[in-house]
């Protein structure tokens, strides 16, 4: 169970902070929720509760794992379908299973596809949304600011070709 102040990932929306638990009633229904604030957007996300594992919320990663987030950006791009369709579900199930890695090689493969021969606006959505993701799980385990992750993540990418 997460307690307030507990830094946790909530997949497909990012990592933030828990500030609190309200009850509310949403639909004639009363349920606990947890209040996060996001660090980017400065969003605030209600998660029900009792729903926090069926939805797969997990700690962030520990700061030492930053340098294995880092060392996949830097890796080489991995295969992927010529079939957009094809790519977009298999990259959409990465970033839903809200695991930094797996979305990180997103990430690279997007912004590398993207440096090569375009994104289609699909694709170019889904990068943003996966990006935003890895900032703000970064932004929670480093002492860096937005911009100097952007940095990061593009040095890690476009500096080991």
């Amino acid at each position: 169970m997460f307690n307030i102040g507990d830094k946790v990932v909530y997949p497909m929306h990012g990592a933030g902070i828990i500030e609190g638990i309200e009850e509310k009633e949403i639909l004639g229904e009363k349920r606990k929720y947890f209040i996060m604030r996001m660090p980017i957007g400065d969003m605030k996300v209600m998660v029900p509760v009792d729903n926090m594992e069926e939805v797969g919320v997990r700690e962030i990663i520990k700061k030492e794992d930053l340098e294995k987030v880092i060392s996949v950006l830097k890796s080489k791009k991995t295969e992927m379908p010529q079939n957009w369709n094809k790519r977009y579900r298999l990259n959409m199930d990465k970033i839903k299973s809200g695991d930094i890695f797996e979305i990180a090689a997103v990430v690279r493969n997007l912004i590398r596809m993207d440096m090569e021969k375009g994104l289609s606006t699909g694709e170019k959505k889904m990068l943003s949304s996966a990006k935003q993701m890895l900032l703000s799980e970064i932004a929670l385990v480093s002492d860096y600011n937005i911009d100097q992750i952007e940095k990061l993540i593009m040095d890690a990418i476009t500096n080991n070709e």
